[in-house]
Order: C-alpha cells, then structure tokens, then sequence
C-alpha cells in the first residue's frame, strides 16, 4: 500500500480507504471523550432511574448528578497534558498535527471543560433544594441538567464544523426545558423568548456554514482555514459573509449586542440556579465556539472579524452597564435581572481579546479569554448562590431585600459583596483586577486603542452598581417610627440554608479569595499555548 505521509490530503486518504477498507477502521480514545461521556451516561442513566424509583427516592437522583458531574471533572486530570485526539481522519503513527481530528483534547479544550464542568457542578449543588421546594420534575431537571452539560463539554474539543453545530445544539435544546420546567407564566414566557431567539440565531448560523462550506470545501476547522485561503476569487465574498453569519449562532449564546434582547427575562423567569448555569456554562460554550472558528477556521478573514468582534465588544460592555444603572431596586427580582445585564456586560470584557487575535497580536490573547472566563465563572456563580440563598426568604428577591443582610447572615452578605468587588476589579478582589489588566493588555498590544478606552470607561461605569449593591448589604436596616398602640413589626429571621447551597457559597467565596491570594494559578493560562 502507498504510504501516507502528514501531508496526505483527504482525497487521497479516500483513494487509500478504497483500496484497503481496513484503513476505515480506527480506535476510539475513551480516556479523551471520558469528560463528556460521563455526564451523557449519567443522563440516560437518571432518566431511566426516574422511571424506577418511588416518588421517596427522587432525591437521591440530585446527588447521583453532584456525583457524575465530580467523577467528570476528575476524568480531566488524565488529559493535564493536553496532547489526545480521536476521531481522525488520518492514520500516521506518531503524527503531532491533529488538523484531521473531529475531537482534539489540548490545554483550549481542558479550560473550558473545566469551566463546562465545574459551572454545571455547582449548578447542582445550587438546584438540590429547589428542585424539591419548587416541585419541579427531578428526573427531567437531572437529564437536562447533565444533557446540556454534555454539550458544553463536547462543544471546545470539537473540530470540525458539524460537530460544533451539534454541540452548540445539544447546549442550547436542554436549555430551553430548564428555562419553562417551573410551568408558571415567567417561566414559559421566557422559555419561548429564549426558544425563538436561538432558533432564528441558528438558522442564519447555519446558512453562513453552507456559503463556507461551499467556498472552502471542508468542515474540519484546521483544512477549511487553508480552503478559505486558496478560494477562487469570485467566491472571497460568499465566504466573508459565511463567516460573519456563522459568528451569529455563538454570539447569541455568548448575549453579545444586539443578540442579548432575550437574556434579562430568560434570567428572571428562571429558576435562579438555571439562570446562573446560563450564565456561565452557555456563555463559555459559545465563547469557546467564537474562538475556534474565528482563530483556526477564519484565519484568512482575521481583520474581517477582528473588526467585527470589536465592534461587537464595545456595545456589549456599553449596552450591558448602561441598562445595568437602570435597575430599580424596589422592582421584582432586581437582583437577577442586574446580575443578568452585568452578565451582558462581562461578556463585551470576554470578547476583547477574541478581538485582538484578529489583529496579529504577538502575545496570547486566547489565554487571556480563558483566564477571564474562569475568573468570571467563580465570582458569578459565587453572587447567583448567595441570591439563591435569600431568594429563599424574599420571592421577590428585590435588591432592596439585600439591605442590612450582613446582620442577618454574615457569612453570605462577605460571600456576596466579595463577589461584586471581583465582578468590579477593585480590591480586595485582586483577581478581578488582574484579570481587567490582562484583557485591556490584550487590546493595548493588538494596536485596539480605541477598544481599551471604551473599556477602562465601561470599567468606571460598572463601579456605582457593584458598590451600591456592595453598600446595601451593610446598610443598616430602616426602622420604623414608634407610633400610639402598635407593635413595632417583627425582623425577618434567617432561616437556615440547606447544606448543598451552603456548600456552593462556600466553594465558590473560597475559591474567589484563593485566586485572590494566588492569581498565578489561573493567570498562568495567559502565557501558555491553547492549541
């Protein structure tokens, strides 16, 4: 048989597989699907459960999810070294270039399954309780809950264009069930928002992969970048506007402006711990997806994009604060709905140096979007506990009802107001303020002065809510006049929290002044190669 080399290309890999049909035959690597895998079985396996445990048992069915999603994250240690591939359509011992690889497991994809993960473990943690006070379905919740999970962590190891698709699908189709599975009018209403919306943003997500496709000629990101590259000229502009359309479908979930307009009700409507799983797990699926078409798939168009991304960036952040200083703090659910335009927000700082990669930045700019997203994964799932926890007492959860809770609860008005100071990059949230430095380095260095200037204002901007929110929590609380023959009003008593919120505020404060204290262990990421 005629040997193959690195640089057989897919036609002849064909010719080959032929001539010698066992060529077709390939092992699976389980070690590097172990992550995503884990959590699919453990769906199917809650679900079938669901349907042979009394009603008693059904509990037993959150821990069974805490336990599958820890046993996943465990199954990243064997891949530290970031150098597994499978699915791959060449066959060359010892080869390095996983450019044929529909699933490639390096230190790009070990960040963001972290994050898939680890957001999606906490989120358990957060769910236990409400998934038995608030009577919702716990078969259905666990199986969509690890269902989406799944997708997150399949969606940054993909590498070919229909993959990613397919992962950003089963990301997104489980999301829409968590939204609504509270069955009252806010959670259908924002189920339908959230399930109109990312259908339309998928729809042109996939006409841009066909006027790719049809320019490039391939689906694996590595040899459509070099299709896109050698396209006949007529077909330069079908695949530029493919590109832009294609960017649609992950700047939705990311809620990058203007795809964000479904994001403030699918938060509010939400049961609060799945807004919280939205707000990290879905938004670093889609980061991940911007970040690999656009830095393997598009190089060509790289100022194309990049320009795009900035542009997108700066009214993210813009739009994001600027209805942030809006919220009342009397209306209902205030404190989710500012978390949820704070949300927008962050993800304009995400994408500034998915931005500066277009530029021909000499540094890293991928590490920089990754150590962000981590960051901003601990502290926000940090500040969505601790409103779970009062959300608990006050059904509004106004951030009025955040006044005084200091004197109430110590320990989860430090958790939160630490939170809001990472959220704001100002001390003693050291981490936070790193990781702004990082992503304003990042556009500095790209030559995107303009794009830094509108940060470091943006950055001002976010200071009064975070403080005022900050301020509340040690305000004392208001007491009212004595008047003839009546009874001063009763305090609101702190009711004790169930130990699985309690152990998601813990982990997440101490995992917030950790990185705080050593900030290296995560802005390490910044110096160190992804791909």
């Amino acid at each position: 048989m005629t040997a193959m080399t690195a640089t057989t290309t897919p036609h002849q890999l064909a010719d080959l597989a032929v001539a010698n049909p066992g060529a077709l035959i390939q092992s699976v690597d389980w070690v590097a699907i172990a992550p995503p895998l884990i959590a699919a079985v453990a769906a199917l396996g809650i679900l079938v459960a669901d349907l042979l445990l009394p009603a008693r048992r059904k509990p037993l069915l959150g821990w069974a999810a805490v336990a599958a999603l820890a046993l996943a994250l465990l199954a990243l240690i064997p891949l530290r070294h970031g150098d597994r591939a499978t699915f791959c359509l060449k066959t060359v011992a010892a080869t390095t270039d996983n450019g044929g690889c529909s699933y490639v497991a390096d230190h790009f994809t070990l960040v963001f399954q972290l994050i898939a993960l680890g957001g999606a473990l906490l989120t358990a943690l957060l769910s236990v309780h409400t998934v038995d006070e608030q009577r919702m379905p716990a078969g259905e919740y666990w199986f969509l809950l690890l269902g989406s999970a799944t997708g997150a962590a399949l969606l940054p190891a993909s590498r070919d264009l229909a993959t990613l698709i397919i992962a950003l699908e089963v990301v997104s189709l489980p999301a829409f069930a968590l939204v609504g599975l509270r069955r009252d009018r806010l959670g259908g209403e924002a189920a339908l928002k959230f399930f109109l919306s990312s259908v339309t943003a998928t729809a042109v997500m996939l006409l841009g992969v066909s006027f790719v496709y049809a320019a490039g000629g391939s689906l694996h990101l590595a040899a459509l970048a070099d299709g896109l590259d050698h396209a006949p000229a007529q077909l330069r502009h079908l695949a530029q506007a493919g590109a832009a359309l294609t960017l649609v479908g992950f700047a939705f979930k990311v809620a990058a402006v203007p795809f964000h307009f479904w994001l403030p009700d699918t938060y509010t409507g939400a049961p609060v711990p799945v807004a919280a799983y939205l707000s990290v797990v879905s938004k670093a699926a889609g980061l991940a997806g911007i970040a690999l078409v656009t830095t393997l798939a598009f190089r060509p168009y790289a100022h194309t994009w990049g320009l795009l991304l900035a542009i997108l960036a700066a009214a993210t952040m813009t739009v994001g604060n600027v209805a942030a200083l809006r919220q009342r703090p009397d209306t209902p659910r205030s404190a989710v709905r500012l978390l949820a335009w704070s949300s927008i927000a962050q993800a304009g700082y995400l994408l500034v140096p998915l931005a500066a990669a277009g530029y021909g930045h000499d540094g890293n700019p991928l590490g920089a979007t990754a150590a962000y997203a981590l960051i901003y994964a601990v502290v926000n799932l940090g500040a969505f506990a601790v409103v779970a926890a009062v959300g608990r007492t006050a059904a509004e959860n106004r951030l009025d009802d955040y006044r005084a809770l200091f004197s109430r609860r110590p320990a989860s008005a430090l958790a939160l107001a630490f939170a809001l100071l990472c959220l704001a990059g100002l001390p003693p949230g050291v981490v936070g303020v790193f990781a702004k430095v990082v992503v304003f380095r990042a556009a500095v260095d790209a030559g995107l002065g303009w794009l830094a200037v509108v940060m470091a204002a943006n950055v001002v901007v976010a200071l009064y809510y975070y403080l005022v929110w900050t301020a509340k929590l040690f305000t004392p609380q208001a007491t009212p006049q004595p008047q003839a023959q009546t009874q001063p009003e009763p305090q609101p008593q702190a009711h004790r929290m169930p130990a699985p919120l309690s152990a998601a505020v813990a982990l997440t404060a101490v995992g917030a002044v950790v990185l705080s204290l050593a900030p290296q262990l995560v802005l390490q990421v910044v110096s160190t190669t992804l791909f």
